[in-house]
């Protein structure tokens, strides 16, 4: 069990971590984040999410980061933001620069790689059995740090190369909301974090449009930015 500090604790450490892509320590979180509490408190409250399954240690780091049951805890918590209608203008500008469904929808997948930092990516039907999928940013993807070590950059390689073969098995898995699949359970594989969200093309079909990144990817940003530019596509 968790109480509200150790979530907030949780989220902080997940926040420092997207940010510095480097374990974070009880006296960073102290530091950076006014939870009012002493910074034995929230050592011990880290032991704890690490008891949990929620932080782990590396060996050669006093620090500690995510684990994929932390960050699917950290969703739980901020998988319902508030609604907020923003505009970004780049998306808006991208959405309007073709009237080619197919088009826009490159423009906008550029536009989120710029916005994101993460690998775009969209795909639609476009004739029984057919998939047409388009990706973008796919360079921001082999330049984290989360990549820097050699097998993990051949893992990489390999979901790069299938890419097509899974996104059309996914495309049928994909509902209305914006769907999330990070790890292990991921279908592009466990070193990643896929968001996706399907959207209405002009012509009654759907298309789907996501966001492939690494597990210490943004997820609060991402899934407003993907949220924006689904609303862009359909209009």
């Amino acid at each position: 069990m968790v109480n509200n500090r150790q979530i907030h604790v949780l989220a902080a450490v997940i926040r420092a971590y997207i940010e510095m892509a480097q374990p974070i320590s009880s006296k960073y979180i102290t530091q950076m984040y006014d939870l009012g509490v002493s910074p034995a408190t929230i050592r011990n409250d880290m032991a704890h999410l690490e008891s949990l399954g929620y932080l782990r240690q590396p060996h050669t780091s006093a620090g500690r980061v995510p684990t994929e049951n932390g960050y699917r805890k950290y969703l739980e918590i901020i998988h319902k933001p508030k609604r907020v209608q923003r505009n970004h203008p780049e998306l808006v500008e991208a959405s309007q620069l073709s009237e080619m469904s197919k088009q826009r929808a490159v423009d906008v997948a550029n536009a989120l790689v710029q916005l994101s930092g993460e690998t775009a990516f969209i795909s639609h039907t476009e004739a029984p059995g057919t998939k047409w999928v388009h990706m973008a940013g796919v360079s921001n993807l082999f330049g984290k740090p989360d990549f820097a070590d050699i097998e993990k950059v051949r893992e990489l390689a390999k979901v790069v190369d299938k890419f097509n073969t899974v996104m059309t098995g996914m495309f049928d898995k994909v509902d209305s909301d914006v769907n999330i699949w990070i790890g292990s359970e991921n279908p592009l594989g466990s070193n990643v974090s896929t968001m996706v969200a399907k959207y209405e093309l002009p012509n009654g079909m759907t298309a789907v449009l996501g966001l492939v990144g690494p597990m210490r990817m943004n997820y609060q940003k991402n899934m407003r930015l993907l949220g924006e530019a689904k609303r862009l596509l359909e209009r």
